[in-house]
């Protein structure tokens, strides 16, 4: 059963619908007052003049809690409008732009200034060992707030290879070289140049000849040897001289009465840097470098070494004894000698260096080192350990490709996973981005993209060395460093 509820209409005449005239009068009348009190209320009913101009004015500071008032001018000059934003959050304050910093050029005598090699500040430490000579950086209130100037008339050096023979005078204006080596034929001034014949204190007859008198006894041309270091460089001829053998030198010598020698070898663009041995280990990991080399510097640990020069026959005879003693404790074999040139070769593992301290106790292997610690890190009368090796003539560490695919092949101490946090897919991926940043740069920076425009450069972050690896084809050589408040493993 449904029940029904009767449907109620509402019917509303056509006249309730139109507003009366006395209701659109009312209306009418409120919004006269209206507009008449909001004109009162800015400045009352003066008419203004018809040329004046009207512009809004606000403080120069506003803040979200208490903002100015806006104020009405009338008539004057109109300040430009400032639209930028004068407010913030509570308790968060507006960004500045940092105040800009102005440097003043420092004095003229501080055009080779080299902070952590200063000769003055060198003399107040011990002279054992020659510790003086190695880095002692200033203190905080030591350090200069200057630029350092480049010498009177510097120009710009010449490009490479023709800076390898040759050099502007006012670029190392020094001259006490061509005085004390001139029967060695380093270096000799011809007018506003220096010339660099390629001689040495122990190749008088120039460093290719010598070169390739090492050449008839290891070999220099298969890429088995890539990087080498040489000590006592000099103006670092035998590091130009190599590059031509595509083997790439880092030649060291301290800041010495030749202050300029590294100085030298940096304007005709070969790697050098200043460096001594004497309490501190060089900046480089275990397994840096494939050759080493000394000429007539008598360190027994170098893996080439001159006999001498001008010496007596007897002198000679007993300092290589003595040297050869040392080189025999530390487990190296010599393995060439031809005339003034001997041939020291390093073991591939210690399998059999650590059987023989059974009889010879001094020098011992080192315990608990890092043996690629390089940042002041003290040297000590012991054997750095290599690797770990199951057979005697596996390659403690692993075996390098020869140059020119070890340069994108995964090296050994990444393959291994002796690095931490490193993969191979990760060194694969970072040779090939830097190939891709290298070219963007030379596409962006024209100038990065001429031949012969750079040839020393500085990568500050090196990691891999990917950026050095992607320029390889250019006329350039690139000093990669590793930082060692990040992940120095990656140095080796």
């Amino acid at each position: 059963m449904a029940v029904g509820v009767p449907a109620t209409k509402l019917h509303l005449s056509s006249f309730a619908l139109r507003p009366t005239l006395l209701q659109l009068a009312a209306v009418a009348v409120l919004c006269s007052l209206s507009y008449l009190a909001g004109v009162w209320h800015h400045g009352g009913l003066t008419a203004a003049p018809a040329s004046s101009s009207v512009s809004i004015a606000t403080t120069a500071s506003v803040t979200c809690a208490s903002p100015a008032p806006a104020v009405l001018k009338r008539g004057g000059s109109s300040p430009p409008l400032d639209f930028r934003a004068h407010h913030t959050a509570e308790g968060i304050e507006a960004v500045s732009a940092p105040a800009q910093r102005v440097y003043e050029a420092c004095p003229a005598k501080y055009s080779e200034y080299t902070p952590c090699e200063d000769v003055e500040r060198s003399l107040r430490f011990p002279r054992d060992r020659l510790m003086y000579r190695e880095r002692h950086c200033p203190s905080e209130g030591e350090r200069l707030r200057c630029l350092v100037p480049a010498p009177k008339g510097y120009r710009n050096p010449f490009p490479w290879p023709a800076s390898r023979d040759v050099a502007w005078f006012a670029n190392v204006p020094h001259k006490e070289l061509t005085v004390e080596k001139a029967v060695q034929n380093w270096i000799r001034v011809d007018g506003d140049k220096f010339r660099f014949p390629g001689g040495g204190t122990m190749f008088p007859h120039g460093a290719s000849a010598y070169i390739d008198d090492i050449g008839k006894l290891i070999p220099l041309h298969d890429g088995s040897i890539r990087t080498a270091l040489d000590t006592g460089c000099g103006v670092a001829s035998w590091g130009a001289y190599l590059l031509s053998r595509n083997i790439l030198a880092m030649s060291f010598a301290p800041r010495d009465s030749h202050e300029a020698q590294v100085q030298f070898a940096l304007e005709r663009g070969v790697p050098a840097m200043i460096g001594v041995l004497s309490s501190n280990r060089l900046t480089y990991p275990a397994r840096a470098f494939d050759m080493a080399h000394c000429s007539r510097c008598l360190i027994p640990g170098s893996s080439m070494h001159w006999k001498g020069w001008q010496r007596t026959k007897e002198d000679l005879n007993a300092e290589q004894q003595a040297i050869e003693a040392v080189a025999k404790s530390l487990c190296w074999k010599k393995i060439k000698e031809v005339g003034d040139i001997a041939i020291w070769q390093k073991p591939t593992n210690h399998i059999h260096c650590k059987a023989s301290r059974k009889l010879i106790k001094s020098p011992p292997f080192c315990s608990d080192k890092n043996p690629d610690a390089a940042w002041y890190d003290k040297m000590e009368a012991c054997i750095t350990p290599l690797p770990e090796a199951s057979d005697i003539k596996e390659v403690a560490g692993g075996e390098l490709k020869k140059w020119p695919q070890r340069l994108t092949a995964i090296p050994p101490r990444i393959a291994s996973g002796s690095i931490e946090g490193v993969t191979d897919e990760m060194f694969k991926e970072d040779t090939k981005l830097w190939k891709k940043r290298v070219g963007h740069y030379k596409s962006v920076i024209s100038q990065f993209g001429q031949k012969d425009r750079y040839r020393n450069l500085l990568d500050m972050n090196a990691r891999f060395g990917g950026f050095a690896a992607a320029l390889v084809g250019d006329p350039m050589w690139i000093m990669n460093m590793v930082p060692t408040v990040g992940n120095s493993t990656t140095l080796g």
